[in-house]
């Protein structure tokens, strides 16, 4: 998996290897850690477009403890991130989500909750929210869980069918 580029002055979400989704099918893996878009019309696997959050106080490296805050749930500045993955995710024609948890622990409830909120228009382009275990899906079953949900994906090469 790719290494998240260090924080350039001018992008403080540490977005790398951008991504034109406008008018494709996307498929996001998101966590709190990172969200990772493919792009699933464009022939093959490639690069991830990642979006990182800036996190100066560590408190993404220990979210097991919700994060340190006070009121017991995770900290309400992953806004700033939902905004930059929304504008990153505008103009594409259609969007799954993968995330894992339950509740305020999965991230992709979190940025539907938000779309919801703050995106109206981004709102009827998230057509999936998939419960997986993102953290061990690599970048080609991503990629061909997308392609499965919006039925893309490549006949095999089985006689027998």
């Amino acid at each position: 998996m790719n290494a998240p580029q260090p924080v350039e002055p001018g992008n403080p979400e540490r977005v790398t290897d951008v991504i034109d989704v406008a008018g494709h099918y996307v498929v996001v893996a998101i966590d709190y850690h990172e969200s990772r878009i493919y792009q699933l019309d464009g022939g093959g696997v490639s690069r991830p477009e990642k979006i990182v959050p800036l996190d100066p106080r560590g408190y993404h490296a220990h979210l097991h403890t919700k994060a340190g805050t006070v009121r017991g749930w995770y900290d309400p500045d992953d806004v700033e991130v939902w905004r930059s993955l929304a504008e990153q995710l505008r103009g594409a024609a259609a969007v799954l989500l993968l995330g894992h948890g339950n509740g305020k622990a999965n991230a992709s409830h979190q940025f539907i909750a938000y779309v919801e909120k703050h995106d109206r228009e981004l709102a009827p382009a998230l057509l999936g929210d998939l419960r997986v275990d993102v953290d061990d899906l690599t970048d080609a079953q991503i990629v061909r869980l997308g392609q499965q949900f919006f039925d893309m994906a490549p006949v095999r090469n089985n006689p027998q069918i």
